[in-house]
């Protein structure tokens, strides 16, 4: 289990790690755009990685290397809401293939997943942290080497708790 709190600290195995959540801490009923990081229990259920960064990877869960033309629809009007998409695309995305290096390294949350709810939040995501830990948009974010540690050493039945 995986257990991020509210505090701004993720614990697995016994350990503490500093993280990143939303702008406006947790929530439990998540809309799209509150800033929010959805309160429940989940899992990681796939990884996409900047292999020219990451090099390989190595975890459980099932894993897809970034391409420069990948995007994540975050448009409540779109059919792709809360999916993989192809970029240039009409909807509102958030681009994977990054300058920076937030998301070298990402695990997706299936918050909001299995049957996608319009406006109840997108691109809910594990990502690399800011250096100075600043607040996500709704993701939870962590240290590179700890969220490499953490993808190499889970399960893929591996809870995360967000409280």
């Amino acid at each position: 289990m995986i257990l991020v709190k509210n505090s701004g600290y993720l614990f697995f195995k016994k350990k503490k790690y500093k993280c990143a959540i939303g702008f406006a801490g947790t929530k439990k009923n998540k809309q799209e755009g509150d800033k929010a990081t959805p309160k429940g229990i989940f899992k990681i259920i796939k990884v996409y990685y900047r292999k020219d960064k990451i090099g390989e990877l190595t975890t459980s869960i099932e894993k897809i290397p970034i391409k420069k033309n990948m995007g994540w629809c975050d448009d409540p009007l779109s059919k792709e809401y809360n999916k993989l998409i192809t970029i240039p695309n009409n909807a509102s995305y958030e681009r994977l293939h990054r300058k920076d290096n937030l998301y070298d390294l990402i695990g997706v949350i299936n918050y909001n997943t299995k049957k996608i709810i319009k406006g109840k939040g997108s691109a809910i995501f594990f990502h690399v942290a800011k250096a100075k830990y600043t607040p996500t948009q709704g993701c939870v974010a962590i240290k590179k080497d700890d969220l490499l540690f953490l993808l190499k050493n889970i399960k893929k039945n591996n809870k995360v708790k967000i409280i």
